[in-house]
């Protein structure tokens, strides 16, 4: 990792798949738990017009004033549309479905791809001691999700223990690679996240040996376990490390966050 992300502000980690329901939002939520618990001060940004990381850290829609949609495209100041969580050392920037017209509106500004880059002022989020920022994407490669991958550090890849899991990842590391070639030089890939994966089913087991074939070192040797608590906890608008602390779920968050950590070695001292 560059010392410069340290200097210059914190490290910004986009959370993106293209498909649907791999773990994105709950990843987000969870991993940035799991790093609050650990005195790490992380920031999520709620760029997926559904709201679910908002929703799942108990911000009620009428409670939304400004969001990622004000900030990208009204010009609203970044000091007023973060809003302090109730877990310990998570904020966010909300979300609400008015974000899913922002693609039409950004396509007509030709600084389209780094309307979030400008937002997330670093004089600014240094100011407020932020370690991490881990921005939530929606599930498509869309203009949000060029944003983010053009003000990230970083991409983080949840891959959900299925069939075909693999194949999807050939347009988003395509992606990666145009981003970087285009408007961000030093983008790379954080690492692959293995979500709702179940070892008594054989295809979770052939994914993983899949993946880790293919991926090598870039798939975390932490893996997310299918499991009851992680699926029951948005709906109590909790991170699982909150809402049953012993649970495999929030373990298995826990070991992620130290992995994480331990990848970013200069950021782990306090």
């Amino acid at each position: 990792m560059h010392d410069s992300f340290t200097e210059n502000g914190p490290k910004i980690i986009s959370i993106a798949n293209q498909k649907g329901g791999v773990g994105k939002t709950t990843t987000a939520i969870n991993l940035a738990a799991a790093l609050g618990e650990v005195g790490k001060r992380v920031l999520i940004v709620d760029l997926d017009p559904q709201g679910n990381s908002s929703t799942g850290l108990g911000i009620l829609p009428d409670q939304r004033e400004y969001t990622t949609f004000e900030l990208l495209l009204e010009g609203t100041p970044l000091e007023d549309v973060i809003m302090q969580t109730d877990i310990e050392n998570i904020s966010i920037i909300t979300a609400t479905t008015d974000l899913s017209s922002a693609d039409i509106e950004l396509y007509s500004n030709e600084k389209r791809v780094f309307m979030l880059k400008n937002a997330l002022d670093p004089e600014k989020l240094r100011a407020r001691n932020i370690d991490f920022i881990l921005i939530d994407c929606p599930p498509s490669l869309n203009l949000l999700t060029i944003n983010a991958m053009v003000a990230s550090h970083s991409v983080l890849i949840p891959l959900q223990s299925e069939f075909f899991a693999l194949e999807g990842l050939s347009q988003l590391m395509l992606t990666i690679r145009e981003v970087r070639t285009t408007a961000n030089e030093n983008l790379r890939i954080e690492g692959v996240v293995l979500t709702m994966f179940d070892a008594r089913n054989n295809l979770s087991l052939l994914v993983e040996e899949d993946a880790r074939e293919n991926l090598g070192d870039l798939v975390y040797k932490s893996i997310i376990p299918r499991n009851v608590r992680v699926s029951e906890a948005p709906s109590h608008s909790l991170p699982v490390v909150s809402y049953d602390p012993t649970s495999k779920g929030a373990q298995a968050y826990r070991q992620l966050a130290a992995e994480f950590l331990k990848n970013n070695t200069s950021l782990t001292a306090a």
